[in-house]
């Protein structure tokens, strides 16, 4: 089921109404959020809704075993036993092919692999990483005893089941969620032009900009690499990085629009990330509950900075390509996540030097915004492994870039689209909070009218059809 069709919009506004007239009943309520969580992801395949609801029955009785000891080293034994059984489940789903396929080729080198059927055979079941990670976050959060309250089922089961962030985020924190769930709703508490306004910029982000770009640039050149001349290929590339930032976040604005409206609040997970001026920022700004997620739950973990410089470029380049491996299952992947450590540990030696005059030219506004261009290039460069199907392609859409040739795929849509994409960045967000409090002052017709106008013009203005979610398939 996905957020921009009338299945979920009918699905949504049901589940709205019968949330909030269950709200003075926070048990029933929270058992028919659960239901339905189930169902929107049944939509999709029933067949893997035991998985889901397993992973979460045994990250709640571990957590539970967790939480009433004292004794440190058992304590730490059912965390490992935890950690250890998610990543089992995640690695046979996500990464057993890749594996198996990584071993046959290695055994090519250096003789005749055996024939192995079945390679296509394990389906990924949708949203697998996220809610591994959820199961995770909740050992992790019950072990350095961040979560304060009872752990009890029916709530872990819908920490880790609820429905605007099962499919693709953002990666809730058991300690942020949890303690929501011990009580009642209040409709008074409810900030609805934010929600409904988050959930209109989301659907333009998704419908308009990242569809129209799917569809008339990035898929086209992507496909056929050397189709196209030079230029088209870097104004894919570019348009891809408008694309993804656009997908996602767009879909983590419908989320957290949709989680509001329900009297729920969720982290922010993007904060205009293309504005960044070095590689440390740009993971500070995007997909925000990953990277601290990774931050926390294996960077500092493995030592964080506190070995000194060595030992901190190994822990950021095994943080990032593991971050990049979690993306997907294939060597590409894996290239971008390296790319990433990279600039990390390029930047850290960077901004290590002490030369005074050094110091003073980082300083200016005149080398921040040098920086940012020449982050936004880099991130765009480490973009074109991550979009591109194979090692081949990638760098045949590399080998293009040599040869400009002409430029026939500018039209009016498509740089509109990357203006927006890009321009909406730097957009201050008091804009956006001023905006939510001058629609406080329209009565509740006219705010019904103007959402009516906004979601009929994103429908006109958008490709036809509804490509799915970049980030659904991690």
């Amino acid at each position: 089921m996905l957020f921009p069709t009338v299945e979920y919009g009918l699905f949504f506004l049901l589940v709205l109404a019968v949330a909030w007239g269950l709200c003075r009943r926070l048990d029933a309520h929270k058992v028919f959020l659960l239901v339905a969580s189930y169902v929107f992801y049944g939509f999709w395949n029933w067949a893997y809704v035991p998985l889901l609801f397993g992973i979460s029955l045994f990250a709640g009785l571990v957590a539970q075993r967790i939480q009433r000891s004292d004794d440190a080293r058992v304590r730490k034994r059912w965390l490992v036993f935890g950690v250890v059984a998610c990543l089992a489940v995640l690695v046979h789903y996500k990464y057993t092919i890749f594996l198996l396929i990584t071993l046959l080729d290695v055994w090519g080198a250096f003789g005749t692999p055996p024939t192995v059927k079945g390679l296509e055979s394990i389906a990924l079941p949708l949203g697998v990483s996220f809610f591994v990670f959820h199961a995770i976050s909740l050992l992790g959060d019950v072990y350095r005893r961040k979560l304060k309250q009872t752990v009890r089922l029916p709530d872990v089961l819908l920490y880790v089941a609820f429905f605007p962030q099962l499919i693709a985020g953002p990666i809730l924190r058991a300690s942020q969620f949890m303690p929501q769930l011990l009580e009642r709703r209040r409709p008074d508490a409810v900030r609805v032009n934010r929600g409904l306004m988050l959930i209109v910029v989301g659907l333009f982000k998704k419908v308009v900009i990242a569809n129209l770009l799917a569809t008339q640039l990035v898929d086209p050149v992507f496909a056929n690499p050397r189709a196209h001349g030079g230029w088209d290929m870097l104004l894919a590339v570019y348009g891809y990085a408008v694309q993804i930032y656009c997908d996602f976040s767009g879909y983590t604005d419908i989320a957290i629009g949709c989680a509001l409206l329900l009297g729920y609040r969720f982290p922010r997970n993007f904060d205009s990330p293309y504005v960044s001026a070095n590689p440390q920022e740009f993971w500070r700004r995007w997909h925000i509950s990953l990277s601290t997620w990774l931050r926390d739950y294996l960077y500092i973990p493995l030592g964080g900075s506190r070995g000194g410089p060595w030992r901190t470029s190994l822990n950021l380049m095994v943080t990032m390509l593991l971050g990049g491996l979690w993306h997907g299952a294939a060597w590409t992947f894996v290239a971008w996540g390296a790319l990433h450590g990279m600039y990390l540990v390029v930047h850290r030696a960077w901004a290590a030097l002490p030369w005074p005059a050094l110091v003073r030219w980082r300083a200016t506004t005149t080398w921040r915004w040098i920086a940012r261009v020449l982050l936004f290039h880099a991130v765009c460069a480490a973009w074109v492994f991550f979009r591109a199907p194979s090692f081949e392609l990638a760098f045949a859409a590399f080998g293009r870039l040599a040869e400009p040739g002409v430029l026939t795929l500018a039209t009016a849509p498509v740089l509109i689209a990357l203006f927006i994409g890009l321009a909406g960045q730097y957009v201050p967000r008091r804009w956006f909070n001023g905006l939510e409090l001058g629609l406080g002052r329209w009565p509740a017709l006219g705010r019904g009218a103007l959402l009516a106008c906004g979601v009929f013009a994103i429908d006109l203005l958008g490709p036809s059809g509804i490509a799915p979610f970049i980030y659904f398939q991690f």
